[in-house]
């Protein structure tokens, strides 16, 4: 049997190389950003049916005025009741928000029981749309400027924190 003495480099050279990807993936500019393909880049088109009879969600509301926020949420999302009140304050301030509800089937008992934040909404019954747009898991937000590009990506609720720390710097000047 012909021996390979280099075999034992071989976990040593494996074992190097992650903690370089992980050493990266630490020292990057914000570790508690999930980044996005989609920055920079014009929004995926909407193919969503409308919820109910409230003013549904089309490619062209992205494109009106300034930024606007395209949040994807679902009533038996537990995180999406905790964002809600954040939603509704931002909506109070004038800020443009676009709903899209994934996978739902009480989208509007939601809506009547905790209050509408949706200048449009649309319904994503399959999460075809949720799937162009990238979102692994609700509740999950895009802020649009006014050419339709995303700008930034956030993953989970719309918190007091994230607002202040992330979301705005972003929509004030």
């Amino acid at each position: 049997m012909r021996r390979r003495p280099w075999l034992w480099l071989l976990p040593l050279v494996v074992f190097t190389g992650l903690v370089g990807v992980f050493y990266l993936g630490i020292r990057r500019d914000n570790p508690d950003e999930l980044p996005t393909a989609l920055a920079g880049k014009a929004a995926p088109a909407l193919r969503v049916a409308p919820l109910g009879n409230k003013p549904l969600l089309t490619d062209a509301a992205l494109r009106e005025g300034g930024l606007s926020l395209v949040n994807f949420w679902a009533s038996w999302c537990t995180p999406c009741r905790v964002e809600h009140p954040t939603l509704m304050q931002l909506a109070a301030e004038g800020v443009p928000i676009y709903g899209v509800n994934y996978k739902d089937s009480n989208g509007l008992r939601f809506l009547q029981s905790l209050g509408d934040p949706f200048a449009a909404i649309g319904s994503d019954p399959q999460g075809h749309t949720a799937i162009e747009w990238g979102v692994y898991g609700v509740p999950e937000s895009f802020v649009v400027d006014a050419q339709g590009r995303i700008v930034m990506r956030i993953a989970g609720p719309l918190t007091q924190r994230v607002l202040h720390e992330r979301l705005r710097p972003i929509i004030e000047p």
